[in-house]
């Protein structure tokens, strides 16, 4: 019985991990081992910041939000309370988003939270 060489699996891997590794400055690019360990770091890398991007982007409209309300003469957690109060259900995206590019309408929001 002959002998079986899994070339073409192989092969197929190899560039499967090398078309992975473009971009990658140095002998991690060319180099199959290296590369293999290159690609496996990265897609660590990307699997976690995946979910530490949506942590990230919630910490920056909380902070936008913070800077305008403060603006307004209103801290950030009594802006959230009396906008929950009165019934108002906008998340902090466009909470964010509002008080950047529509301040009146932000600001017409800070008086209804005020007044709750």
């Amino acid at each position: 019985m002959p002998r079986v060489r899994s070339r073409p699996a192989s092969r197929r891997r190899r560039k499967r991990v090398l078309k992975a590794a473009k971009g990658f400055r140095g002998r991690r690019k060319d180099l199959i081992t290296t590369a293999m360990d290159a690609v496996l770091r990265a897609n660590c890398f990307a699997y976690r910041d995946r979910r530490r991007r949506k942590r990230d982007f919630r910490r920056l409209w909380i902070t936008r939000i913070s800077a305008a309300a403060k603006a307004e003469g209103l801290s950030y957690s009594r802006l959230m309370h009396g906008l929950k109060g009165a019934g108002v259900t906008i998340d902090r995206k466009v909470l964010s988003d509002l008080a950047i590019e529509d301040p009146a309408a932000f600001s017409r929001l800070v008086a209804l939270a005020r007044s709750e």
